[in-house]
């Protein structure tokens, strides 16, 4: 972990880029070794956190100097970022700063509400936490449960926004307008422009994932470009 205290962690990620390390089942880069890589190639490149899924990959790179995001994915519901205490208390004893989980207001799969989990994480780990949130009502409910971060993460994918080609803007700026824990934008982030665009709205750090670290999307971007040419 990169401090014995996290309180000065937001302040490391401030006005930087977080790069998402991350690969999906099955696929030929899915190994904690090759994540660590591709974490340790976005720091030499000037990327002030990590974001990582997995007990493995986060055991893999909390040696890093950077703050280290870690989630665990788990299960088939609406809910599967970092679903349930259990899945929280494992990413955090192994060994993230910040512990993302999904902030929205959907039952999590253990009864517990999103602020019962914070608070029992909180109780034996000195660690951060990031909502991943769907929309305005979800931030604000989670700022309220106790959320260090806000991430607009699941913007688009919860029913209550539209799934923007982009970054949601809108949503951006609404979250910095109504609460006061940091924003840090991710989702659709494919260019530095929308990055830029992301912090302008009013993000305090940009999460930026697979136009980095996915080469079987960027692949296909290309692809498609040539053939609709």
């Amino acid at each position: 972990m990169v401090t014995p205290s996290n309180r000065v962690v937001p302040d490391l990620l401030a006005g930087g880029l977080v790069v998402s390390c991350q690969a999906y089942p099955d696929e030929p880069m899915r190994d904690p070794r090759t994540m660590a890589q591709i974490a340790r190639a976005a720091v030499r490149g000037g990327a002030v956190g990590i974001r990582v899924q997995g007990i493995a990959d986060i055991h893999a790179v909390a040696s890093l100097e950077v703050p280290v995001i870690g989630l665990w994915k788990d299960g088939d519901r609406d809910v599967f970022i970092t679903p349930t205490l259990e899945h929280a208390l494992a990413v955090a004893a192994a060994g993230a700063d910040i512990v993302a989980l999904d902030g929205t207001r959907r039952p999590r799969p253990d009864g517990l509400t999103l602020a019962e989990t914070i608070a029992r994480l909180r109780a034996t780990h000195d660690v951060l936490i990031m909502a991943d949130c769907g929309s305005l009502d979800d931030a604000i409910a989670a700022e309220a449960a106790g959320a260090d971060i806000i991430g607009t993460t699941l913007s688009g994918y919860t029913g209550e926004r539209p799934k923007t080609a982009g970054p949601d803007l809108e949503l951006i700026a609404h979250i910095r307008g109504r609460c006061t824990s940091p924003v840090m934008a991710e989702g659709r982030i494919h260019s530095p422009a929308d990055a830029v665009a992301a912090r302008d709205a009013g993000a305090f750090a940009v999460c930026v994932g697979t136009a980095i670290t996915h080469p079987t999307t960027i692949t296909s971007w290309f692809v498609a470009a040539l053939e609709e040419h």
